[in-house]
């Protein structure tokens, strides 16, 4: 995802084991206050080096953060664990980061590819009670427009929970759940099932076209958590590693809205649980 010059971020990771490139750089109290791009990448800890590829792009394009020796290019990178699915050495690197980069054009009014594409394609879900309960995640969008404010998601869904089914948390909470899998190392990488199987993580970002400080992002950030948390059960466990970025363009009509116009945050909130929501239930 390539951003607009002016769009400010913030973000969260609430999973127990977050594969992340220059995430660091979003919070609030850090002194760059702007994103110039996000990458989503299967591949786990191995695909962040796709993120160069769109370094080296929007370097070449001078754009990036001001410095005295030119400038350098805000870009973040988040990955899932896939490696279990297929072939388990063909990972995103820097030359198809760079080629996604290349290839990227504005998506008003084009549709976006969704399923098993991109960071989505070896992407599972329903993996917590072992691998014959998995099955295919992907990358899910959704857009939800209100009082002239759009807010878009894109997740790409790799959960070890299960997917747009309150039928399991119910079954738990009344204490008829007879589907827990045998206790064994969330961390090892076998054949086993077991709570916790480490072959998931759900990344994705929120975007508003609302005019945005970094703190508010971090909020917007969150509450695209609890639409994952509303879509997944369980959700945010120790082998996941749930990051989502929250941007803001402040382009809503046309440019950054003035502070006596300035959107409800808490309304943006609310259209960010249901826009993560609706695009994690699409992903699969």
């Amino acid at each position: 995802m390539l951003f607009p010059e002016g769009t400010v971020a913030s973000g969260e990771v609430r999973g127990g084991a977050p594969a992340t490139r220059e995430f660091d750089l979003l919070a609030p109290e850090r002194a760059v206050q702007r994103l110039d791009a996000l990458v989503l990448s299967g591949g786990s800890v191995f695909g962040l080096s796709a993120a160069e590829g769109v370094v080296s792009h929007l370097a070449d394009a001078g754009l990036g953060f001001p410095t005295g020796g030119g400038p350098v290019p805000i870009v973040v990178g988040l990955a899932l664990y896939d490696l279990l699915e297929g072939d388990g050495s063909v990972r995103p690197g820097a030359a198809d980061g760079r080629a996604a980069a290349e290839g990227a054009m504005p998506t008003i009014d084009v549709g976006v590819s969704t399923g098993s594409v991109g960071a989505g394609t070896g992407a599972t879900v329903g993996t917590w009670r072992g691998r014959d309960h998995a099955r295919p995640g992907g990358v899910g969008v959704g857009v939800i427009v209100h009082g002239g404010l759009t807010v878009a998601a894109v997740v790409a869904v790799n959960a070890a929970g299960d997917v747009g089914d309150s039928t399991t948390s119910a079954s738990v909470a009344d204490g008829i759940f007879g589907g827990w899998p045998e206790p064994h190392d969330p961390f090892a990488d076998s054949a086993a099932g077991g709570l916790g199987f480490r072959s998931n993580t759900t990344i994705g970002a929120v975007i508003t076209d609302a005019a945005l400080n970094k703190g508010e992002c971090l909020l917007m950030a969150q509450s695209a958590h609890d639409g994952l948390a509303r879509a997944v059960f369980p959700p945010h466990m120790r082998s996941d590693g749930d990051a989502f970025v929250a941007a803001a363009t402040g382009s809503a009509g046309g440019g950054a809205i003035a502070l006596s116009e300035a959107p409800d945050l808490d309304v943006l909130r609310v259209l960010a649980v249901a826009a993560v929501e609706r695009a994690v239930v699409q992903a699969c």
